[in-house]
């Protein structure tokens, strides 16, 4: 069930029984801020489309690619959020890097510790070729998140959303980061 620790969190797959935890992290308009302008998840969206759809995408990777809870180590484990390696090429060879969290874990460089570990396995055992992460441009603490896990900045776009969220605006950025850029900073033959 497990599938990473690092020093402070386990990340670890996801349950039937994680429903209130997703319900309870996408009900803070903060953490919501720059994906829906703050408005919460219905709880009947966790329960009918975004819990199933975590759990397929678990089932169809075999745990190995997807999204996984993490927890903290010093609270007996209590639910801090989640990340995740979401392949977006069929093959998980390119993945989406992600991570949401609670607000009470922020601060704390969860995000970061838990980012750089997943990029290393990424690179290093799970053959993913290519990472990148988005992100609204005004977001600067996953923008500095991404950058602490060896991601890049590689452009800024617009897309429209359903209703408008502060900030907009300034649009979408990108980073990236590919298994020889990440090895040649490693030191490691490429």
């Amino acid at each position: 069930m497990i599938f990473l620790e690092t020093e402070r969190l386990v990340l670890r797959r996801f349950v039937a029984g994680d429903e209130e935890h997703l319900v309870a992290l996408d009900a803070d308009p903060e953490v919501m801020r720059f994906l829906t302008g703050g408005a919460p998840t219905p709880p009947h969206v966790i329960r009918e489309e975004t819990l199933p759809r975590l759990l397929r995408l678990d089932a169809e990777y075999g745990g190995r690619l997807g999204y996984w809870a993490a927890e903290e180590k010093a609270a007996g484990r209590r639910f801090a959020g989640w990340f995740e390696l979401r392949p977006t090429d069929g093959g998980g060879r390119e993945c989406e890097l992600g991570y949401r969290l609670r607000r009470d874990a922020w601060g704390r460089g969860y995000a970061t510790e838990g980012a750089r570990a997943l990029v290393r396995k990424a690179f290093t055992e799970l053959g993913v070729e290519r990472l990148f992460a988005e992100t609204m441009a005004v977001n600067r603490g996953s923008r500095r998140v991404m950058e602490k896990a060896g991601l890049v900045y590689v452009r800024t776009f617009h897309q429209e959303w359903p209703e408008y969220i502060e900030g907009a605006e300034h649009g979408e950025v990108r980073y990236e980061l590919s298994r020889a850029e990440w090895e040649a900073r490693q030191g490691a033959p490429g």
